[in-house]
């Protein structure tokens, strides 16, 4: 499905690979060590101790792992590419982008791919808790008598790992993809040493396998089983995320040389451990490793789940990037904490409510056995919008609407099947993440229409160019000296911020920008389409800069970058005054609008949003803010 090979999505690197293995496996890597537990209590009392059902669970989640995550991502989604990035917020972008989807197609459209992008924010949540839980819960095995210790250790590292998110992981990032490799090597190796101790297990590898024990078991325990394989694919939409800064052929050779063998190795070993000994079904994967190695074993998952977690977190952070640029959430401050990686920032907001509630989720649920309730139902339903966003990118490329239907409606079915699945945990938990979601979603779709609705505002009280500047002929205001550039939402009319000005001080400076930043529906933009200059007169121009949703704005780099090329006329952008609109909404239940509550929430979020200037990285100095309201 691919139009364009742009940036990393077209290189294939084995280091790009390596580094892959640390960031974007990190949590299907770590799955291993609740997946297939869950799966076995799953199929009720005594499953463990019936090897049809041992080898129908393994066979259902090598063929999940087949199905998903080798065949739908690896193979057909990471070809939905929007210039070389990946993730919803990409595809939302393109379908937004289409000239041919309008009014309630699009809207939605817009609110199946919000509700996707939230869903994110839900698993988010919920990833480094069951990851870091199933990893301490290692000391269960290891050391009864330390259970009690379980989930206080777990709150103290999933709170350090959040503390340490201001820092950046810019160092210690290098040595993910290293660690996940020798992860991998290890938890392959473990499950490689008992299938050649009970090699029946490899009679999973049959599709029938599968098929027949979801055949012969209770429909309910069916069901169950279904929901709790799933637990082994969720981590596999990270393929599609994490495309922009891999490329889809690093991302490939990760997943069929490292990743998917050594954990259909795993999996399997912990089935063939269960053939000979069903007594260890109580934690299978650490049943896999010798008495001498579990305290080391326990470390080592324990280094993993961080890594892990740590991508969602990154991955949280550069969705709200992402979505701020496409209008879809209040600017928040957004800090990068590393000069020669765009991908390294801190979004302070997203961190610490990303903790609060992850660490919720630990305490709430206080086991990962409880925790697989929540986990699975927002990760199976952001797998089937994606499918179903593809679909949409496809027909949209001109792909012929049979093959679209037949091979993404085959995977929709499956994911179909898995969300129904899942659904059934809705009231064991699943409800923490949906419900998650829900407000995500429900903040999002409330700035989104509260923009469109200022907008409104604004364009009825902005003055037309035309009409500005007969009356500056008419009135002949005084002319400052110096150069001011004025903000401005808007391509066309003329600023609020300047009418202001003008309607204060009678007075107009010699020169006049009026500025405006544009997001745009791709990745970036390059710097010979991104200053666009509009003279208006020859003391007046427009300055459009353009911004695609993966990059910062930076207002003064921007004019930087048109004054090199000569679009802009010299001046010295030390000595410009940029006036900024600092406007404060008013909710009315006079105008047609939102509902009140929702005007009211859309205030709050306005009133809390991050600076203009501080957004637009303007100096301070350099800043002077002009109050008006808008009433919606």
């Amino acid at each position: 499905m691919t139009r364009e090979k742009h940036g990393r999505a077209a290189v294939f690197s084995p280091s790009l690979s390596l580094a892959a293995l640390g960031v974007v496996y990190g949590d299907i890597g770590t799955s291993p060590l609740y997946a297939f537990s869950q799966a076995i209590n799953a199929s009720g009392p005594g499953g463990a101790s019936q090897p049809w059902i041992v080898t129908g669970v393994v066979s259902l989640i090598f063929w999940a792992l087949i199905l998903v995550v080798s065949l739908k991502y690896a193979v057909l989604i990471l070809r939905a590419d929007n210039k070389g990035e990946g993730g919803i917020v990409a595809l939302l972008a393109i379908l937004e982008g289409s000239a041919r989807r309008r009014g309630r197609q699009q809207m939605v459209l817009l609110v199946v791919g919000l509700v996707g992008s939230a869903l994110l924010y839900g698993d988010g949540a919920i990833t480094p808790a069951i990851s870091v839980l199933s990893a301490i819960e290692g000391l269960e095995v290891a050391a009864p008598s330390l259970t009690p210790v379980v989930v206080p250790l777990t709150v103290v590292i999933l709170l350090a790992l959040f503390l340490a998110q201001r820092f950046g992981t810019g160092t210690i990032g290098r040595f993910f993809g290293p660690v996940m490799l020798a992860w991998f090597v290890t938890i392959g190796l473990l499950g490689l040493v008992e299938v050649l101790r009970a090699p029946a297990i490899l009679t999973a590898l049959n599709p029938f396998v599968a098929l027949t024990f979801l055949l012969h078991a209770n429909p309910v325990v069916s069901f169950a089983v279904l929901g709790a394989t799933f637990l082994a694919v969720t981590g596999g939409e990270a393929m599609y995320a994490d495309m922009g800064h891999f490329g889809r052929n690093a991302i490939r050779l990760a997943w069929f040389a490292v990743a998917l063998p050594a954990l259909v190795l795993n999996y399997f070993g912990q089935g063939a451990l269960l053939l000979s000994d069903p007594a260890a079904a109580n934690n299978p994967f650490y049943n896999l490793v010798p008495d001498w190695a579990h305290f080391p074993a326990i470390a080592f998952a324990t280094i993993a789940t961080i890594i892990a977690s740590q991508a969602i977190i990154s991955g949280a952070f550069s969705l709200a990037r992402q979505s701020m640029q496409l209008g879809i959430l209040p600017r928040l401050t957004v800090k990068q904490t590393a000069n020669d990686e765009f991908g390294q920032i801190y979004v302070p907001l997203v961190n610490w409510l990303l903790c609060a509630a992850t660490i919720t989720a630990v305490l709430g649920f206080r086991s990962s056995d409880a925790l697989a309730g929540a986990y699975g139902i927002a990760v199976s339903l952001l797998m089937a919008i994606t499918t179903l966003l593809a679909a949409l990118v496809a027909r949209h490329w001109g792909y012929n609407l049979f093959l679209v239907i037949l091979v993404n409606g085959a995977f929709f079915i499956v994911d179909l099947i898995f969300v129904a699945a899942n659904s059934i945990k809705l009231f064991e938990g699943g409800w923490y993440p949906l419900l998650l979601a829900i407000l995500v979603a429900m903040l999002m779709l409330t700035w989104r229409r509260g923009q469109m609705l200022a907008e409104q505002a604004r364009r009825h009280l902005r003055a037309e160019e035309s009409a500005f500047f007969a009356a500056m002929e008419e009135r002949k205001p005084v002319r400052l000296p110096g150069t001011a550039a004025f903000l401005s939402s808007a391509a066309s009319g003329i600023p609020l911020s300047l009418s202001i000005f003008l309607r204060h001080t009678r007075a107009i400076p010699t020169r006049v920008m009026l500025v405006t930043v544009q997001g745009a529906e791709t990745p970036r933009i390059k710097d010979e389409d991104r200053v666009t200059v509009v003279p208006l007169r020859p003391d007046f121009e427009r300055v459009i800069l353009r911004y695609g949703f993966m990059e910062e704005p930076d207002v003064l780099r921007g004019l930087r970058l048109g004054l090199s090329r000569g679009l802009i006329a010299p001046v010295d952008l030390g000595e410009v005054s940029f006036y900024i609109g600092s406007e404060t909404v008013i909710p009315s239940r006079k105008v047609a609008g939102m509902a009140f509550w929702r005007e009211v929430l859309y205030a709050m979020l306005q009133r809390n949003a991050e600076r203009s200037a501080a957004y637009f990285r303007i100096p301070a100095p350099q800043v002077v803010q002009l109050g008006t309201e808008i009433e919606i």
